[in-house]
């Protein structure tokens, strides 16, 4: 085969000539290599920026998601209302109020999950597996 300078190409690098001499590298020197070169990257590398944002786990969600998780809270807070106002109704034989009280309760529940998810409520959204005051 010619090279693009017309002479044969044998296939061994000139750079290469000269490491024959050496052995290859162990593993455990390799590894050793490795976690050297990432000390100086993290040494290196910036701070990351505090989050800013007031909402907690807002910077993992997407909008979409968010507004997708909303209106699911309000809509079910709404549908659940109207069938404990049905089963009222039909059980105890109140009706209409029964329906329309616990519809507007199930509109009031939704509203109330919104603010408390959106952050505009004092309220805290705890997880439950974590204890404290």
């Amino acid at each position: 085969m010619l090279s693009p300078t017309g002479g044969a190409v044998s296939g061994n690098d000139p750079k290469d000539e000269g490491q024959g001499d050496r052995a290859a590298p162990t593993d455990s020197e390799l590894s050793a290599r490795l976690r050297r070169l990432e000390t100086q990257i993290d040494r290196k590398r910036p701070p990351a920026a505090p989050d800013l944002s007031p909402r907690p786990g807002s910077s993992d969600r997407s909008s979409l998601g968010q507004a997708m998780t909303l209106s699911t809270e309000f809509i079910a807070g709404v549908i659940a209302g109207g069938i404990l106002g049905w089963l009222c109704d039909h059980f105890l034989g109140t009706k209409p109020w029964g329906m329309i009280v616990f519809v507007l309760l199930g509109f009031v529940t939704g509203v109330y999950n919104i603010m408390r998810l959106s952050g505009f409520s004092g309220a805290k959204d705890r997880p439950k597996d974590r204890k404290g005051p």
